[in-house]
């Protein structure tokens, strides 16, 4: 029997909108789906993870251990949970938290990480993309256990249901702080805007916007008058326009909103792959040449400094 073992990320009190695209990803393995919850005083994620629409079971530990979910500690953690349930995937998102922890559960298990899955064919055969999503490739793993971090963008929302799948207060074996690293500390921005990876509408910009300034000043008034989170290209984040925190992109987020606005972004390849599985593209640039408009829906050729104030102006109005 194929089971299923989720990695929850969450903040304590609820999980994270990846944690609900990975648990889909899993569901489409079509066995029996469990989920970690790990923290400390986090008994309201895991009661939230009880709730998943097909969830069997979710595994709760509670300890100062995991805190500050290193990945040292959490990977030897799953691990245990491996050998004392015979799990036969795991499977986390494809983003910060996923891309620290899975290739260190998969090197103590001495087995093949398989990442950024963006379809699953079968229980041991998976589609991710190579050569920064120009070629898609299919993966037979042939391993005992498949350590899986999926790409969000590429899986539905899970949902909720109102009955609850039993919670296991789960004891490690080892509770010990990890040796290997230490929290320090944690600066977290704040903003009135949406997360990058869950926003509705993006605007994003790129080195076509000529500075900071002029970055800040023609984006952030249409971003909050759409609601939208404000993206970069990486070209404009090494230019020292917008925080690394903004990059979309191979290196940066991958995103897929339902409407994206691209501005002064020449649609390097680097850049489409974060970005390119929008549902709605917009492209505002001056060159009608740029790879930008080989997959936008609309495009608008001209000044960027022009079209985007009086873009800001119509909108205001309706």
């Amino acid at each position: 029997m194929t089971k299923i073992l989720v990695i929850a990320e969450h903040d304590h009190q609820q999980l994270t909108i990846d944690t609900l695209h990975a648990f889909t990803a899993a569901m489409a393995l079509e066995g029996s789906v469990d989920v970690l919850v790990a923290g400390y005083a986090c008994q309201s994620a895991s009661e939230q993870a009880s709730r998943l629409q097909g969830v069997q079971r979710v595994h709760w530990v509670d300890s100062l251990c995991y805190q500050h979910h290193l990945a040292e500690p959490l990977a030897v953690l799953i691990v245990q949970l491996i050998a004392q349930s015979g799990y036969s995937h795991v499977i986390a998102s494809a983003n910060i938290f996923g891309k620290n922890l899975l290739p260190r559960v998969a090197a103590l298990l001495d087995v093949a990480p398989i990442s950024d899955v963006i379809r699953i064919l079968s229980c041991d055969l998976f589609s991710r993309p190579i050569y920064a999503g120009g070629l898609i490739e299919t993966v037979e793993s042939l391993d005992a256990i498949k350590v899986l971090s999926v790409r969000s963008t590429a899986f539905d929302e899970a949902v909720f249901c109102h009955t609850c799948a039993p919670i296991d207060k789960v004891t490690p074996e080892n509770d010990a702080v990890s040796i290997l690293s230490v929290y320090v500390k944690q600066h977290l921005a704040q903003s009135k805007r949406p997360e990058l990876t869950a926003a509705k509408v993006i605007v994003a910009g790129g080195k076509g916007l000529g500075s900071s300034e002029q970055f800040h000043a023609l984006l952030e008034p249409l971003a909050d008058l759409l609601g939208a989170a404000i993206g970069a290209s990486r070209s404009a984040v090494d230019a020292g326009y917008a925080p690394n925190a903004y990059q979309i992109g191979q290196t940066g987020k991958v995103v897929a909103p339902l409407l994206y606005i691209a501005i002064g972004i020449s649609g390097a390849m680097q850049h489409l792959t974060g970005m390119k599985d929008s549902k709605i593209i917009v492209a505002i640039n001056k060159n009608p040449e740029e790879p930008i408009f080989q997959v936008a829906d609309y495009g608008i050729v001209g000044d960027l400094l022009d079209i985007v104030p009086a873009l800001y102006k119509v909108l205001a109005h309706q």
